[in-house]
């Protein structure tokens, strides 16, 4: 079996910094492309970043040159690194792998359970 925990949400105020984490739990051997999501208040679940295994990433126009997505590998652990932080960032944020490996089992479209960030004007 395989988790995907986010930690790191809370409530910041506008112009402040946040760091998310997703750490992946499990006999795992590889996780492919990850990325982070979210979802505000009566709106769509929407890509917010994504990253490969070999490190390419990309964002939504919204956050390009405020966040930073990365990740290690050996920890099996994805970062979102969120700067100059808005109220219309306010959103459950969810970790995302869309292939992990465990013991020679594929598990496909894994979710973390999602971390809330208020941002306060």
């Amino acid at each position: 079996q395989v988790q995907l925990v986010e930690s790191g949400g809370g409530l910041v105020q506008a112009g402040g910094s946040l760091r998310l984490s997703c750490a992946a739990s499990g006999h795992i051997s590889s996780i492919n492309a990850m990325g982070w999501y979210r979802q505000g208040p009566g709106v769509q679940r929407e890509l917010v970043a994504a990253i490969t295994i070999g490190d390419r990433t990309n964002y939504a126009d919204s956050v390009k040159g405020r966040f930073t997505i990365s990740r290690d590998n050996a920890k099996n652990t994805l970062y979102l690194q969120m700067n100059s932080l808005k109220p219309s960032d306010t959103a459950v944020y969810y970790c995302n792998a869309d292939r992990i490996i465990v013991k020679g089992y594929t598990y496909l479209e894994v979710w973390g359970q999602g971390t809330l960030v208020t941002v306060s004007s």
